[in-house]
């Protein structure tokens, strides 16, 4: 992806989620600049480390007693619980010099553990403030470190190259010199040349498919992105597999189980189905209710939801259907529903009344 795209990718994944981006690019590719750019564009307060300048001291504080109690010092650089948002940015992890340095800051990029606050050593980070860091690729170009699997697993890794168009743009909003500009829009050879693919063999885990259900849930990225985000978390096989595998889902109904179920995770695809595809998930409820009528508090909910999204005759024809099942009938017949179902019963009680 280039930066634009990595700009906006990184602002749903700030913004949305708790995971940690991780940006991984050639020197002077525009990594540092476009987080930035993503903080101003956001009011958010920026804090750079340069871990390749720190020791652990720097990160986690200096000891002091407190009686018979050993605590450490807050970090200057720390975001405090009155300090407004702040992004942290992990520069050049893979340069940290001292292996307990890079073993210091493995906690801290790590994704907080659902309930809890992200922490480094005894110091924890309100939930407002967010993490992401940035690598070059060790492809053997640059004095850096290997980092581990484990480490590796735990980020959302999101590969930007040079893409001379998003440069030009660049240049022109900050106003660099016009002759550099037309010379590079006829000569964008000589720009930055891609180095070896930066690729740093993501693995599907667990933990991997935990963070892309994180993003599918949260965050909405453009399509021709959508597959590359998950790439950098379970590896290019994985997440071709899986975006096909998506592709296929989407052209074929909905079941009753997936509306009255799991209706957070397929509304958007309930509301995009064709009437011919959604006349099919209409049929598949009203025979899963007829043969068993009773609605747990959340089916009916959800139920009530997939109502909602419908067209108006579509609506028409699933209400009058559902209407015939008693259980149902009383259920979707509830005041609190009136929004949804009233104009349904009322166009039936005047075709009656014809």
């Amino acid at each position: 992806m280039n930066i634009e795209q990595m700009k906006l990718v990184l602002t749903e994944i700030l913004a949305k989620t708790d995971l940690t981006p991780c940006v991984v690019g050639h020197r002077g590719v525009g990594k540092t600049a476009g987080i930035i750019q993503v903080c101003r564009e956001a009011n958010w307060r920026y804090a750079s480390l340069r871990l390749g300048q720190m020791e652990v001291g720097d990160l986690v504080g200096i000891p002091y007693r407190e009686g018979t109690v050993m605590h450490w010092s807050r970090p200057s650089w720390w975001p405090g619980e009155n300090d407004p948002p702040t992004v942290v940015h992990c520069d050049e992890l893979n340069r940290a010099q001292q292996e307990d340095t890079l073993q210091a800051i493995f906690q801290f990029v790590e994704p907080p553990i659902e309930g809890e606050p992200r922490a480094l050593h005894t110091h924890r980070l309100a939930a407002r403030h967010k993490v992401v860091v940035t690598i070059n690729p060790p492809d053997g170009s640059y004095q850096v470190a290997t980092l581990d699997r484990a480490l590796i697993d735990r980020m959302v890794m999101l590969y930007v190259e040079s893409d001379p168009a998003c440069w030009g743009r660049y240049a022109a909003g900050r106003g660099l010199d016009e002759g550099v500009r037309r010379f590079l829009g006829a000569n964008s050879s000589l720009l930055a040349k891609q180095g070896a693919p930066m690729d740093l063999r993501m693995e599907p885990t667990e933990r991997a498919w935990e963070m892309v259900s994180t993003l599918r849930r949260h965050c909405r990225f453009p399509g021709d992105l959508e597959m590359e985000v998950y790439a950098g978390i379970v590896g290019h096989e994985a997440a071709i597999v899986f975006m096909r595998w998506l592709a296929d889902q989407r052209h074929r109904p909905l079941t009753a189980a997936e509306i009255l179920d799991t209706w957070a995770e397929v509304a958007q695809q309930a509301e995009r189905q064709r009437d011919d595809v959604q006349a099919a998930t209409m049929g598949d409820l009203t025979a899963t209710l007829q043969a068993a009528a009773q609605l747990t508090p959340v089916q009916e909910e959800n139920l009530v939801a997939y109502i909602a999204v419908l067209p108006r005759d579509l609506r028409f024809g699933l209400v009058k259907s559902l209407l015939k099942i008693p259980a149902v009938a009383q259920a979707i017949s509830r005041d609190k529903y009136d929004a949804v179902v009233f104009d349904a019963i009322r166009a039936m009680a005047d075709e009656a009344g014809r």
